[in-house]
């Protein structure tokens, strides 16, 4: 399943739940990213949760859902990073985990660039228990 959304769409019921009505729970996380909503992002992870990422040159390991957004999430997308478009998302599963692939374009001081990140992830309860990036890094556009 792909299609374009607009990282500007907002969500139709406005309501602060840890994952949208009708929205899968992967489509909201890579939203969420696009818009750089850490508050949204804190909804939708588990506290507990078990996260890990791949990113070039460095692997993550944070200690649970604070440590993910403050020293991993804030750390990738910083202030100077623009994200201009959330160009691509995909969800799928693969029996009891979920997938999300999701393309952002955007800018920062080093020029336009496009960033790819592919994530499996396990959720109880309409959050994500489990998670496991790959990143593509920030390549030049």
């Amino acid at each position: 399943m792909t299609d374009r959304p607009s990282i500007t769409d907002p969500d139709a019921s406005g309501a602060e739940t840890a994952t949208p009505p009708n929205r899968p729970l992967g489509r909201a996380f890579a939203e969420a990213l696009a818009r750089k909503d850490f508050a949204q992002i804190e909804a939708l992870l588990h506290p507990e949760i078990d996260f890990r990422a791949l990113t070039p040159g460095r692997m993550w390991e944070p200690s649970d859902a604070q440590d993910v957004l403050s020293n991993v999430l804030r750390r990738w997308f910083g202030d100077s990073d623009d994200i201009e478009e959330l160009v691509q998302v995909e969800t799928d599963s693969i029996a009891d985990r979920q997938r999300v692939a999701y393309r952002f374009r955007g800018h920062n001081p080093d020029g336009p660039f496009v960033l790819e990140q592919q994530a499996y992830f396990s959720e109880h309860e309409g959050r994500i228990t489990w998670m496991r990036v790959l990143c593509s890094g920030f390549r030049p556009a």
